[in-house]
């Protein structure tokens, strides 16, 4: 601001600021995975994303940083995403619909609504940040990733745009698209995220089935 631009910026800590235009909005969490944090976890990131609109489509940049590790995300809207500089590739596997490592939002409620997916997943994990557990679905090291109780929109935009530009999909658990969803500290949706058309396809019929 002190060089003339002018921005807005979105934190849960300080709330929304402006700095002469409601756009460019800059959304950062400074610690994603704060209880991590505060209980000496080692897992918990920095998430940053920029806006010029109020939507999730209107994410133009999104930068992911996990804090223990310097391991760095970061994309672009039509341009790419970026795994430590290099362009993100996610994982070659031999079976496109065969969900081999689940993510986890971290309540325990969670658990028991995904439960459909627990038991057609090989393996769970469940890391407590959700920004970084996008991040990896964006590379393929997770499968899938599930939040089926509602989070905070907010708190997913960088990684959103991650998933989106390395070819990933992401919808609400029934399956509706996320773009049109505002970027606030109130907005609220479920998640499920997958690193391939085919795994997302997948984890959607399986939710649907009749339990």
């Amino acid at each position: 601001a002190e060089h003339g631009e002018r921005f807005s910026v979105l934190s849960e800590e300080a709330g929304h600021r402006s700095f002469g235009a409601d756009y460019p909005l800059v959304l950062v969490d400074p610690v994603d995975g704060s209880l991590n944090a505060k209980q000496g976890v080692p897992l918990f990131g920095l998430m940053v994303a920029v806006l010029d609109g109020p939507t999730v489509a209107d994410t133009y940049a999104g930068l992911v940083l996990n804090l223990n590790t310097g391991e760095e995300w970061r994309a672009l809207r039509k341009q790419g995403a970026w795994r430590d500089g290099k362009p993100l590739q996610p994982l070659q596997r031999s079976d496109g619909r065969r969900i081999e490592l689940l993510g986890l939002e971290s309540t325990p409620r969670a658990l028991k609504r995904a439960q459909p997916l627990v038991d057609r997943s090989n393996k769970i994990r469940i890391l407590g940040s959700m920004a970084i557990s996008i991040a990896l679905t964006s590379a393929g090291g997770f499968d899938v990733f599930c939040a089926p109780i509602p989070v905070r929109v907010f708190d997913t935009a960088a990684s959103l745009l991650l998933l989106s530009e390395a070819g990933g999909v992401a919808s609400d658990v029934q399956g509706q698209g996320l773009d049109q969803l505002r970027c606030n500290l109130e907005t609220r949706t479920t998640l499920l995220c997958a690193s391939t058309r085919e795994l997302h396809a997948e984890a959607i019929e399986i939710l649907r089935a009749p339990q």
